[in-house]
């Protein structure tokens, strides 16, 4: 019998997609991660959506990882799988942080709002969590809070806005609760919303961000 095979990664360049529409006076930058089979446009519409995010830098990052939706073909993405999982988060945040550089030109943008559905909550944690912004809050939308990011690095988050449906057979409520407890031990200021609705980003949620980008980021950082 021959040996078995060698396993092994290799970097390697590779082209990712974004959409964004800055605004030179824009105080606050708004970044979106979309979910498992969606593009980049989905979560644009999402923040697009968000009452007040006109005066934003609006940017959603599409993940890395394109393939056909098999009912309509249209090319969607997934940000990463469980194999080589830890490669697949360094690059991921190699990967934003070059959009964050390109879509905002050296220019100091702050606060930072990262917000994530479903799969892209991870990613929006992650990036929050690695941002050298001062002032770095999280809009997360039925999806959990990573498991490799301890208290320590969710302590460096302002806020938090995390929201699920009632009816959301994939973030439970039990992860939900787990999710609420890990960000309040660290000391996060947490919003804590169960909206009427399944595995979704509602227009009830939009509304709840928008709250949140004039209550908890806006205000509470002296931004205009």
């Amino acid at each position: 019998m021959q040996s078995p095979p060698i396993e092994a990664s290799i970097p390697t360049a590779i082209h990712g997609r974004y959409l964004a529409r800055p605004l030179r006076s824009a105080s606050v930058a708004l970044v979106g991660f979309h979910g498992y089979g969606e593009a980049a446009d989905d979560q644009f519409r999402r923040l697009d959506a968000i009452p007040g995010s006109d005066a934003c830098v609006l940017i959603s990052i599409q993940g890395l990882h394109r393939f056909y939706e098999r009912r309509t073909d249209r090319v969607v993405a997934s940000w990463m799988t469980r194999q080589d999982r830890d490669l697949a988060i360094a690059d991921n945040l190699a990967y934003v942080s070059g959009v964050l550089q390109t879509v905002l030109n050296g220019t100091t943008v702050e606060p930072v709002v990262f917000a994530g559905f479903s799969q892209g909550v991870a990613m929006a944690f992650r990036a929050a969590a690695a941002s050298a912004s001062r002032r770095r809050h999280v809009i997360a939308v039925g999806g959990d809070v990573p498991p490799e990011l301890d208290t320590a690095a969710l302590a460096a988050l302002s806020s938090v806005l995390i929201c699920r449906g009632t009816d959301d057979v994939f973030y439970t409520a039990e992860i939900f609760d787990k999710d609420v407890s890990r960000l309040r031990d660290a000391r996060v200021r947490v919003d804590a919303l169960t909206l009427p609705g399944a595995h979704e980003w509602s227009a009830a949620i939009s509304d709840a961000a928008g709250h949140f980008l004039r209550d908890s980021v806006t205000i509470a950082t002296g931004a205009v």
